[in-house]
């Protein structure tokens, strides 16, 4: 028997405990751009344990979500996955969607719209266009969008949205990235800036005026891990709730949110939902992207190469954590300025919900798009490391692993990986001995100032050559063990 669609029209006979909530009437006050599985399993489950704020959901580009939700009247399932454990909720904080490409002008419309409130994006590092020094990376697209085209590109339909919204005095709005950029409220500012800079005075300048005085950049950190949705995550939907969601998501029960307190047109009452405001995000947000992400980014480059599928396989290995763990303990943690947190603990945590069986979040998911990652997860650590005099060897051997990963796209037993990045055909190499050949021309394409400096250039060779000779699972191992007056470079 084939389960009916979920719709509005079957809510009364879900599971008490799965219903959602009464939508809030009235326009959505939130839009979010970025109509992802993590939005769905964060941003929007916190919204409705809020209160009744509806959110406009924006895909910037796949219309497969978009249409899953039309079809079941905006409503889906958030699958809470813990060992053998699972329980289903459905969700009703989504109350409309629309697809950026094809549907620009409703977008633009509900940015100027005085009922939304709130923008939230979680839209990839990618997303804000950002250079190496942190500005808007110019291009003829950009240029394009500046002088009066048409915006493809989300920053470019921000700034025409905005523009309506002054035009219609619509009133004060918070722009609010949740997507893991260091300063990511700061950073947004910065590319909508950038982008103004690029247009004429005029159209400029009542621009600049409201980003100064009635726009909100709240900085946050979100956490929680929401692996790729499976087959069997929709069937076990299915069997709890009996109904077909073709647009549910799995996650772990685990769900962080911290913010700075930055929304002059109001927001929901986010706290109700465990949100914690605070006047500085900076040392949660260095602990989530240094530990968490960086060890994460870890696990996927060392566990892919090791043959491993998902990032539970790849922690449960004892030489692959024991790896992780040192890099964490050496060379992680003496860089995080967070007095605040009890980050052994911390750290001992996320190696937990890492270890989560029930996830199966995938080495290839996570490993994708890793010069984006890198430079704001560990190349910070490295700096500072290396400018305190201590030798950064297992954060180089992580780089490799990450040039090793997308250079050969193959793993220690020959086997293709599916490798997604952007700056995958720059470092693509033949060979092993290409890839030594070339290492520091390489790397110089991630970071350019580390491929300058001979010091680091000689560890990430030593881990090269070793990965090559030993494979990761081995070479980990070594590199693992803490050597008597280690430390200094």
């Amino acid at each position: 028997m084939t389960e009916p669609r979920l719709n509005a029209s079957r809510l009364d006979r879900l599971p008490a405990a799965a219903r959602p909530g009464a939508r809030g009437q009235g326009p959505p006050g939130i839009v979010h751009i970025g109509l992802g599985a993590f939005h769905r399993a964060h941003q929007a489950v916190h919204t409705q344990d809020a209160g009744d704020w509806g959110i406009l959901a924006v895909s910037p580009r796949s219309t497969d979500v978009l249409e899953s939700l039309r079809a079941q009247d905006h409503y889906y399932a958030v699958l809470s996955k813990e060992g053998s454990h699972r329980s289903s909720r459905v969700m009703s904080s989504i109350v409309d969607t629309a697809h950026l490409p094809t549907q620009q002008e409703k977008v633009l419309d509900a940015l100027a719209s005085p009922a939304t409130r709130a923008v939230t994006l979680t839209v990839t590092e990618k997303g804000y266009r950002l250079g190496p020094e942190g500005r808007l990376l110019v291009d003829d697209e950009l240029r394009a969008e500046a002088a009066g085209g048409t915006p493809r590109t989300i920053i470019g339909a921000l700034v025409r949205g905005l523009q309506r919204r002054i035009a219609a005095d619509a009133g004060p709005i918070a722009l609010a990235s949740c997507d893991n950029l260091p300063g990511n409220g700061a950073a947004l500012r910065s590319v909508l800036h950038d982008f103004c800079s690029l247009m004429p005075g005029g159209e400029a300048r009542p621009l600049v005026e409201f980003l100064e005085s009635e726009a909100g950049f709240p900085s946050s950190v979100v956490d929680r891990i929401v692996p790729a949705t499976t087959e069997e995550d929709l069937a076990r939907v299915a069997a709890e709730l009996g109904v077909r969601d073709r647009a549910a998501v799995a996650a772990e029960p685990y769900s962080q949110w911290v913010s700075t307190d930055e929304f002059p047109g109001g927001r929901p009452d986010w706290a109700r939902s465990g949100v914690v405001f605070t006047a500085d995000t900076a040392p949660y947000e260095q602990a989530k992207l240094r530990v968490l992400n960086g060890s994460h980014s870890a696990l996927a480059y060392l566990g892919g190469l090791a043959g491993y599928e998902t990032i539970a396989e790849a922690v449960q290995d004892e030489a692959l954590e024991g790896f992780v763990r040192s890099l964490l303990t050496e060379e992680v943690l003496p860089t995080v300025d967070a007095p605040e947190i009890d980050l052994h603990a911390y750290a001992d945590t996320v190696l937990r919900r890492f270890a989560n069986p029930a996830l199966k979040h995938r080495t290839a998911q996570v490993a994708s798009d890793g010069s984006q990652k890198l430079p704001v997860r560990l190349l910070g650590a490295i700096r500072q490391n290396m400018t305190a005099g201590r030798s950064p060897l297992r954060t180089a051997l992580v780089v490799a692993a990450w040039l090793r990963y997308t250079a050969l796209s193959v793993d220690d037993r020959g086997a293709e990986l599916a490798v997604s990045d952007p700056l995958a055909d720059r470092v693509r190499a033949a060979d092993e001995a290409e890839l030594l050949a070339r290492a520091d021309r390489l790397l110089s394409e991630l970071d350019a100032e580390l491929a300058a400096d001979s010091r680091f250039t000689a560890l990430l060779r030593e881990n090269l050559r070793g990965l090559g000779a030993a494979g990761a699972r081995a070479w980990a191992a070594e590199q693992g063990v803490v050597r008597a007056g280690e430390g200094r470079a």
